[in-house]
């Protein structure tokens, strides 16, 4: 599992690296370990021989916390929840296909239970505070705008004076905001 979360750091680096050295830190790792973390997950990703799906965070993770059905429009999926030492108020979840455990999506969300943060303002949209589902919370209607890149997330939202604004998600967890582009 402290491998798995090393996995989603070498991605938020990209855009937030003070958060990245701090929470490296506190797992006790260091960036060469997250970038031979991610190097073997990608390996593994693009395997012949590598079980892939759904299997795959199975392997990694172990048992989900929490497995449930879930119906997203007329999809029927399967939703899978990992709890990670590193962010105790989230967890990693992986939504599949009902059979053959294809992977649609995988990202962090709010844990069951957890407090949402207050986002009242587009102020209060602070790196690693929330998940794109706070903010689609918070500020609807939200737009879920094409990614930029795999395991990102771009969702447009409207501020309560009017400000529109793209919010940047990698793994789900908010990593900036763009002010003013509006797309």
């Amino acid at each position: 599992m402290g491998e798995f979360q090393l996995v989603l750091l070498r991605r938020m680096a990209d855009h937030q690296p003070e958060l990245v050295t701090e929470a490296l830190r506190a797992l006790g790792a260091t960036r060469a370990e997250a970038r031979e973390a991610h190097r073997k997950w990608q390996a593994r990703a693009h395997s012949r021989t590598h079980p892939g799906g759904v299997r795959r965070y199975r392997m990694v993770l172990g048992p989900p916390e929490s497995e449930s059905a879930r119906r997203i429009g007329d999809v029927e999926c399967r939703a899978l929840r990992w709890k990670l030492p590193l962010w105790p108020d989230l967890r990693f979840e992986v939504l599949c296909a009902p059979q053959g455990g294809a992977v649609w999506n995988e990202w962090l969300v709010r844990a069951p239970g957890a407090p949402r943060p207050r986002l009242r303002d587009i102020a209060d949209l602070t790196p690693w505070s929330c998940t794109v589902d706070d903010v689609a919370a918070a500020f609807p209607p939200a737009a879920m705008l094409e990614p930029d890149a795999p395991s990102r997330a771009r969702l447009q939202v409207t501020g309560p004076a009017g400000e529109r604004v793209v919010a940047h998600f990698t793994w789900g967890l908010l990593q900036y905001v763009d002010v003013g582009t509006g797309a």
